[in-house]
């Protein structure tokens, strides 16, 4: 059975990958891109008309195809969401249930991009996707918000894939900023007491493809890069990367650099569920690091 993909976001840092990835693949049949301004996913009648129209026209060319929706798209500015917390709300809990709703209705399939922030932070242990939750912030709890309401309307039919840490070739992330600070600054401070899995683009992408043609059970799942690390330590493996002396890298507390939004201390989930599911594994944070310069470094660098 092929695959038909509804891909949102498809201009954001994950969804550019996820519809090259898709449109090299080839048992995906179909992938279609959304975005702003094209279709406004927290516009009921919009997102309705949109998933009717993607499925009426694979399953014109193939009754069979199997249908997913991939739903990257998301209000990230953790910090501006502390002021706008309504907008944040339209985009990461109405628009997902809204997509939620419309895939029922066209018997599609929803892979859904979420966060750690759903979680407390405090922890000491890797979270596993069940555990209590309890966001901190006004982003966490809107991305939350919206995991209720996609489990609550697609029971059986939903693949919550959530990520920390993310970065890629496309749009604005920590490693294209340490790089430019490589180039501007003799030296530079980053967190040492907030401790996570630093994920590339290039890997989540097509573990969210495999996800999207799996037959696993339906529920929450993590996809990061494995192993953890500071962004302390994140920042001098960039410099390594680079070929620049990691100790121009110093240590910094949280305490020293205070933003609108509270950051987790402890961002590390566990991929255990995903592994026993048979899904493919994801590489280790510094492997994926090292395969992310060799794949993209120009774009990373900001050559």
């Amino acid at each position: 059975m092929a695959l038909a993909l509804l891909i949102t976001g498809c201009k954001g840092q994950l969804g550019t990958d996820l519809m090259r990835k898709a449109h090299a693949a080839p048992d995906i049949a179909f992938a279609r891109g959304i975005d702003l301004p094209e279709v406004d996913l927290t516009d009921p009648f919009a997102t309705r008309d949109t998933v009717q129209e993607w499925a009426r026209v694979v399953r014109s060319d193939n009754p069979d195809h199997k249908l997913v929706v991939l739903n990257p798209a998301a209000y990230t500015a953790v910090d501006k969401a502390e002021e706008q917390e309504e907008l944040a709300y339209a985009v990461n809990a109405t628009a997902p249930a809204l997509l939620a709703t419309a895939c029922q209705e066209v018997g599609a399939g929803l892979v859904h991009v979420s966060t750690d922030y759903v979680f407390p932070g405090d922890g000491t242990s890797p979270y596993e996707p069940d555990d209590p939750k309890g966001p901190t912030n006004a982003y966490g709890r809107t991305k939350l918000a919206g995991e209720l309401a996609i489990a609550e309307i697609l029971p059986d039919a939903h693949w919550i894939v959530r990520t920390a840490w993310l970065y890629g070739a496309g749009g604005p992330n920590i490693v294209k900023t340490v790089c430019r600070l490589e180039r501007e600054r003799d030296t530079c401070s980053f967190i040492a007491d907030q401790v996570g899995s630093p994920t590339w683009a290039g890997h989540l992408s097509a573990r969210l493809l495999d996800i999207a043609r799996a037959d696993v059970a339906p529920g929450s799942y993590h996809g990061t890069n494995r192993g953890q690390t500071s962004w302390f330590g994140f920042a001098q493996a960039i410099f390594e990367e680079l070929g620049a002396d990691p100790s121009r890298v110093s240590p910094t507390d949280s305490a020293s650099f205070v933003t609108p939004a509270t950051r987790p201390a402890y961002s590390v989930m566990s991929g255990e569920k995903w592994d026993a599911a048979g899904l493919p594994p994801f590489p280790d944070w510094r492997d994926a690091l090292r395969e992310a310069f060799e794949v993209e470094g120009d774009a990373l660098r900001g050559a």
